[in-house]
């Protein structure tokens, strides 16, 4: 089992000090080399499910458990480090470096895991999305849907054991959205990579076998 999750709450302080329920996840599980997509409205707590299962936010409680290691019981550092080891995370506000080119951007995610930095193979992943012609640009030479395609060759650099997809291709103009996602699948399939993808898209979550909706699986409690 690639990801389980059990009895996992999470809520955030309102302005007058109480507390506003996001998450209650009884439990999910996502297989080996499984993909599935995750709908939910804006707000409904998708990005901070994400965020729960890659380790950059805390859950209230429960236990978060990612290729057998449950992450709850690590410091923010082992956190840190076993995201940049397993977890690939494609984020919906890209989250590139903007001093570092778009090569640099991909050989830098591959050096927060400790490994040797690849640039051939960084290389391949920007022309797999369409950037072979942009290599040595920073983000603000490039297009909001560059700098996403961007994202995702630095989520797939290091083959993680799981991706984690945050609205990967709403930023993405028409004519490369099916790439992107294609691009996502494929590689998830070839390396045997569990992938995670969340959306609002009915067109994105039509093209997987399984759809989850948060709230079906999100208690009433949490809502």
């Amino acid at each position: 089992m690639s990801l389980e999750l059990r009895n996992v709450t999470k809520s955030y302080r309102d302005p007058g000090g109480g507390r506003v329920p996001v998450l209650n996840v009884a439990d999910f599980k996502l297989g080996s080399g499984e993909q599935a997509v995750l709908v939910g409205s804006s707000g409904g707590g998708k990005t901070t499910l994400l965020n729960i299962i890659a380790g950059i936010t805390t859950a209230d409680s429960g236990e978060v458990v990612v290729s057998g290691t449950n992450i709850t019981r690590l410091s923010e550092a082992s956190r840190d480090r076993f995201r940049a080891e397993r977890i690939g995370y494609v984020f919906q506000t890209f989250n590139l470096l903007p001093a570092f080119t778009a090569i640099e951007n991909v050989l830098l995610g591959m050096s927060f895991s400790g490994r040797k930095s690849d640039r051939t193979h960084a290389t391949k992943l920007l022309e797999r999305v369409g950037l072979g012609h942009r290599l040595h640009h920073k983000p603000a030479q490039m297009s909001v849907g560059e700098q996403q395609r961007t994202s995702v060759a630095r989520a797939l650099a290091n083959t993680p054991r799981l991706l984690l997809a945050d609205e990967p291709t709403a930023n993405v103009d028409v004519a490369n959205q099916q790439m992107v996602l294609q691009l996502l699948r494929d590689s998830c399939r070839e390396n045997n990579v569990s992938l995670l993808l969340v959306t609002h898209a009915q067109e994105v979550a039509s093209q997987f076998d399984r759809v989850e909706k948060l709230a079906d699986f999100n208690s009433p409690i949490a809502k």
